[in-house]
């Protein structure tokens, strides 16, 4: 292209972008299409000649990328959201149009040393140890891999190794375990205790019998917000337990990891700089796009022992002494510049902006949870934790299945009217709805109004049940 096409190009996908962002609080968070219709559409041969470039540009921004759920949207409360800043996406544009393989120090210095930098700044909101380091990755499943990859060395890669986790760890973990060699019969899902936190006496007893069956424990997998509730685990009891055992201890603070840049979140998660290892997603609750996960260690050699080899394609990139290349600390080579969306995101607003920010999805769980708590259409099933609340529509005088039935409907009839988006979750056995609000732009009519759609869907669903049963009943006394 010529550079004025070039030009070109990028203004018109600017305009899209911030017409899509001016125009976001209008549409509905998600849109979508059967696999059907758009395999018609596109599962074609590649074209043999090219076609003009604005063209190919509306035909994405048109009808390709909107069928998708708009996890940006103030109103989208499911699973875990993200809302990223405009520097940050700019970031990612300029590392991909500068064409950064970020492997070694040669390839990227300047993209190294931002990325050395934010996970020091990562390292301090966390109150991990100097001397702490990582990388950073796709994403907390991607961490984990790693991290897991070190406690079994740290270990002396034993035969037999188990790891440890709640029935609320997130699945990635046990994925994680799995490919890293730990049997499928040795990840141990512990059953949480009655605040759904990881049991200590429970995870004790538990690791005691595994050794005297002749098994090796190498990790211990804690949650700093559960993809469910938000809850924390008892992150210092479990630092305290972990170093008396020997025993390698991982946090998972994808979700809610960057709830410590704020006073309160330091409070609850109290004890993580402790950790062995911690996986963290800015693209979670620190407003970047997706591809900005972070694993750190406590011992940056832990990493680097198992992961650092030599090849002989590249050995003219080891340029100068004590230059630290990431692609030693890592399964992945060639990579991008993860790390400068976050660094261009904080350069520009502060971090007081972020604070603000992250306070304000605590401020807006606690709406919720008081809105939940004083309607009586609706119960409160686990109360405001970081970010997250759960709860179900229960008008009374139904039975369990009736109220599954009930508050299933209600999911599907929020998610098909385009107001807002929620996702559920189980808590003992019980459906229940969940919010998670991390949306910097989401405001408290947007909290409350989705709640109050909820409540109406509820009472809509009941009057019909109600209906049903006096049509049942009236039939089955007049018939013979």
């Amino acid at each position: 292209m010529s550079p004025e096409e070039m030009r070109t190009c990028a203004r018109r996908v600017v305009e899209l972008l911030v017409e899509r962002e001016e125009t976001l609080r209008d549409g509905p968070p998600w849109d979508g299409e059967f696999q059907q219709g758009l395999a018609e559409q596109f599962h074609k041969a590649p074209p043999e000649e090219g076609r003009n470039a604005a063209e190919v540009i509306e035909q994405a921004a048109r009808e390709i990328l909107p069928f998708a759920a708009r996890l940006d949207h103030p109103r989208f409360f499911g699973f875990v959201p993200v809302s990223p800043t405009w520097p940050s996406v700019l970031a990612d544009f300029m590392s991909a149009a500068w064409t950064v393989n970020q492997c070694t120090w040669l390839t990227a210095s300047g993209p190294s040393q931002i990325e050395l930098t934010v996970i020091d700044w990562i390292r301090q909101w966390l109150g991990c140890p100097d001397g702490a380091g990582g990388l950073f990755v796709s994403g907390a499943s991607d961490a984990a891999v790693h991290a897991l990859v070190a406690a079994r060395e740290a270990a002396g890669a034993p035969a037999g190794p188990t790891v440890y986790m709640s029935d609320q760890t997130h699945s990635s973990i046990a994925r994680a375990a799995l490919t890293v060699g730990v049997r499928p019969e040795h990840v141990r899902s512990l059953p949480s205790d009655s605040e759904y936190r990881l049991d200590l006496a429970l995870l004790a007893r538990r690791v005691a019998a595994d050794r005297a069956a002749g098994l090796a424990p190498i990790a211990v997998c804690a949650n700093a917000g559960t993809a469910s509730t938000g809850t924390v685990d008892p992150l210092a009891e479990l630092a305290d337990y972990c170093a008396a055992e020997g025993i390698w201890l991982h946090v998972d603070a994808a979700y809610g990891g960057f709830a410590a840049v704020t006073e309160i979140g330091r409070r609850k998660l109290a004890g993580i700089g402790r950790a062995d290892s911690i996986s963290i997603d800015a693209h979670k609750w620190f407003f970047q796009p997706y591809e900005a996960g972070c694993l750190l260690v406590k011992d940056v050699q832990t990493l680097e022992r198992p992961f650092t080899l030599r090849h002989d394609v590249i050995q003219d990139t080891i340029w100068g002494s004590n230059h630290p290349n990431v692609a030693d600390r890592g399964v992945q080579l060639s990579r991008a510049a993860r790390s400068l969306k976050l660094w261009m995101s904080v350069q520009t607003f502060g971090m007081a902006a972020f604070r603000r920010s992250i306070l304000r999805g605590f401020e807006l769980a606690r709406h919720a949870e008081e809105q939940v708590r004083s309607n009586p259409m609706l119960e409160l099933l686990h109360p405001a934790s970081l970010s997250i609340v759960c709860f179900r529509v229960n008008p009374g005088g139904l039975d369990e299945d009736a109220l599954e039935t009930l508050n299933k409907n209600v999911l599907a009839k929020v998610f098909w009217d385009g107001h807002s988006f929620i996702s559920s979750t189980t808590l003992r056995r019980t459906f229940a709805l969940r919010l998670c609000i991390v949306n910097r732009a989401t405001t408290s009519t947007d909290v409350s109004e989705t709640l109050d759609q909820v409540v109406r869907f509820g009472r809509d669903w009941v009057q019909d049940y109600e209906r049903g049963k006096v049509r049942a009943s009236e039939a089955s006394a007049s018939s013979p």
